[in-house]
């Protein structure tokens, strides 16, 4: 059936078993870029464009599958590094304030539509996150101390979501620390956390990345090494970028490993790699630089 509708498919006995592994409908999303256009309402048709194949295809796919894991590994260590720095700058201000609303920010009594203040909304995750954790440390404050963990301790058993809720409920005092480590305003860290989560929860859930749209467009300070890719910042190498400023920020690593996975995008004319935001000569761009 592709074959009919100008796929081209050399190999039919490889074609068989990629298939077979693959979802029709989830491959769909990587061959919908090879599709010809109606040219008066730009609406994809069912034909493929002169030079697509599903060899092109499937390196869309394998590099996909290695951009989700590769955000997964950078953005493990920049949690990690936010975990700590929130544990840290709101434990100097009280060990439970994450257990007392009237020791957070104004945003913490803000009003949802459901009439719950963020803070009890907040809360509400949490005390899941605390109910099912089975960690040795949980269980230990349990029994000594009714649960009631200082929030060095509490962070550990928070998702990035609710790391990035408890900052923007933070005071004001905490939030600056944290953002001036980052070499940022309060209000652009928190709209990164916020960037940064959404493109988590699409890897987790083994969204499509490489060509998506995202809707969230973080705040950006003055840095000259951002100027560059200020207008890609709804595009994957924008948010990408996003992590190699925090890595290099913050000292967390070499930032390699996202230029080293950049760098094996199948190199075609029908989906190049300007699709995924990366303007040329991206390596040579001063955060992603090897």
């Amino acid at each position: 059936m592709l074959r009919k509708r100008g796929l081209q498919i050399d190999d039919r006995a490889w074609a068989e078993s990629f298939l077979q592994r693959f979802n029709y409908y989830r491959l769909s999303g990587y061959w919908y870029p090879l599709l010809k256009f109606n040219p008066k309402n730009g609406v994809a048709t069912e034909k493929f464009i002169d030079g697509a194949s599903l060899e092109l295809v499937a390196a869309l796919y394998e590099f996909d599958e290695r951009l989700r894991y590769g955000i997964f590994r950078e953005l493990d260590r920049v949690e990690m590094a936010v975990r700590a720095m929130l544990g840290y700058e709101l434990g100097r201000i009280a060990p439970l304030i994450h257990l007392v609303p009237e020791h957070l920010g104004p945003q913490a009594r803000q009003r949802q539509r459901d009439r719950k203040s963020r803070y009890e909304v907040w809360r509400e995750k949490y005390d899941s996150a605390l109910r099912g954790s089975k960690e040795d440390f949980v269980g230990h404050h349990r029994r000594k101390y009714q649960g009631e963990m200082p929030i060095w301790a509490a962070v550990e058993i928070m998702d990035w979501g609710m790391i990035s809720h408890l900052y923007g409920m933070s005071p004001g005092l905490a939030r600056n620390r944290m953002a001036e480590r980052c070499g940022l305003s309060a209000p652009q860290l928190e709209s990164w956390l916020k960037s940064l989560n959404v493109l988590r929860n699409l890897a987790a859930h083994h969204a499509r990345m490489f060509n998506r749209v995202y809707d969230l467009k973080p705040k950006l300070n003055d840095d000259v090494r951002l100027t560059p890719i200020a207008g890609a910042m709804n595009k994957v190498f924008g948010q990408l970028s996003l992590i190699q400023y925090l890595h290099r920020q913050l000292g967390l690593s070499r930032a390699e490993h996202l230029p080293s996975l950049m760098a094996t995008y199948p190199v075609n004319a029908l989906v190049p790699l300007s699709r995924t935001g990366a303007p040329a000569q991206w390596e040579e761009l001063a955060l992603w630089a090897r």
